[in-house]
């Protein structure tokens, strides 16, 4: 093994929590990847950890590699994925002067192949300054992407980028300078680091491309409503607003096809499943509580129709109708104090839950290129309804003028 070198040219960085029984695999098909693709190139890999209460630190450092590795941790008690990035931000930076790229890969990956480091890699030496993913997930999984995080993109920015929050990227040593100088709240520390990741990307003006992977098989699970979705939501609503000028009199028509490296088609996605009605336990759950929160940002007509779903327990959230629904809360999470935007992100979660059941059953007998094309057709829908929510913006304006 190569001693690490201060002259360090290119970095995979592998973010980690509680990864023991994971990392080595991840670990060793990064390292296959770095020496078979960019062999020429002096490389490192670094475990960016959280303290890991397992021995994540152990199993990375015991796996036998060619290529030098390095663990790096926030101190203990101090949690997050964007915590993880930001030090290996900061690692990266102290050898600009070499560098030529960096790749991220999650830890808990049971798809990686050496062929995704080439995959995400190339670009940047091409030139590109960001590489998002694209792969074959299932319907189950990736939700806030599915019904959030993509659609909202591709309406109101009229940007197609499949994967605006996957695990696995690359970008350039520029752009890591640009992330630095951005404002760091502290849902980015958490989990809301890939969309403040992609977001700053594209208001920045950077050259962006994806690279298709194949399926991605990790640890999924059905939709969450813990501390992830509140991340996200959070610093994907702060960061759109806090842009608003750029996008908010742009029309969307239809969004560029980006370049493409790696893999061209899509492949058969990981298997799921799940229990539709312990979902919808959950879903009632949440939303009974939150009941009156919503009836005071809801137009009376969604509120009829959620009413009328709940006691049925029926749930037919179509796209427009979520269109529609999410943009609302977007307009009052705009209009809001910071304790009115923490209750539209609460009232949020059971129209979400709702939306991804609708989809469910909608979808579950469907092969992924067809729940690919549902999801796209849901994306054209946040675009074509983008004059509802500037709509919102103008009766409002309206009835402050009139006071």
């Amino acid at each position: 093994m190569k001693n690490l070198s201060s002259e360090i040219e290119f970095i995979v960085g592998i973010p980690s929590f509680m990864e023991m029984d994971s990392i080595s695999f991840v670990t060793r098909q990064v390292d296959l990847g770095l020496k078979k693709y960019f062999g020429n190139l002096t490389s490192i890999i670094i475990n960016a950890d959280n303290n890991s209460e397992d021995d994540t630190k152990g199993a990375f450092l015991s796996t036998k590699t060619k290529t030098p590795k390095r663990y790096i941790t926030t101190p203990k008690g101090i949690r997050g994925k964007g915590n993880n990035f930001l030090n290996l931000f900061r690692f990266a930076k102290r050898h600009a002067k070499t560098l030529k790229g960096v790749i991220v890969v999650d830890s808990d990956l049971r798809s990686i192949t050496p062929e995704w480091i080439k995959y995400l890699g190339e670009p940047i030496l091409k030139g590109y300054d960001y590489v998002l993913p694209i792969y074959s997930r299932h319907q189950f999984d990736g939700t806030i992407t599915n019904h959030i995080c993509y659609p909202l993109v591709y309406g109101l920015l009229g940007q197609n980028f499949r994967q605006p929050i996957g695990g696995e990227t690359a970008f350039s040593p520029s752009l890591i300078n640009h992330w630095l100088d951005q404002k760091w709240n502290s849902t980015t520390k958490h989990y809301g680091i890939d969309i403040f990741m992609t977001l700053h990307a594209i208001f920045g003006n950077f050259r962006i491309c994806e690279a298709g992977l194949g399926a991605k098989i990790h640890k999924a699970s059905a939709p969450k409503l813990g501390p992830m979705f509140t991340q996200v939501i959070t610093t994907l609503f702060e960061i759109m607003l806090s842009k608003e000028p750029s996008w908010i009199n742009t029309r969307v028509l239809k969004p560029e096809s980006k370049k493409r490296f790696g893999l061209k088609r899509l492949v058969p996605a990981q298997e799921l499943k799940i229990n539709i009605r312990e979902l919808k336990e959950k879903l009632r759950e949440e939303y009974l509580p939150k009941e009156n929160l919503l009836k005071k940002y809801l137009n009376d007509y969604a509120i009829m129709n959620l009413e009328k779903m709940f006691e049925q327990d029926i749930y037919n959230i179509d796209s427009f109708m979520w269109t529609q629904l999410l943009y609302q809360l977007l307009f009052w999470y705009r209009n809001g104090s910071i304790k009115v935007r923490k209750d539209i992100v609460e009232a949020l979660k059971p129209l979400y839950f709702a939306r991804s059941v609708t989809f469910d059953y909608q979808t579950w007998r469907y092969s992924v290129k067809y729940v690919e094309d549902a999801i796209l057709e849901q994306a054209k829908a946040f675009a074509s309804q983008k004059p509802y929510l500037l709509g919102l913006y103008l009766s409002a304006e309206k009835k402050k003028a009139a006071k």
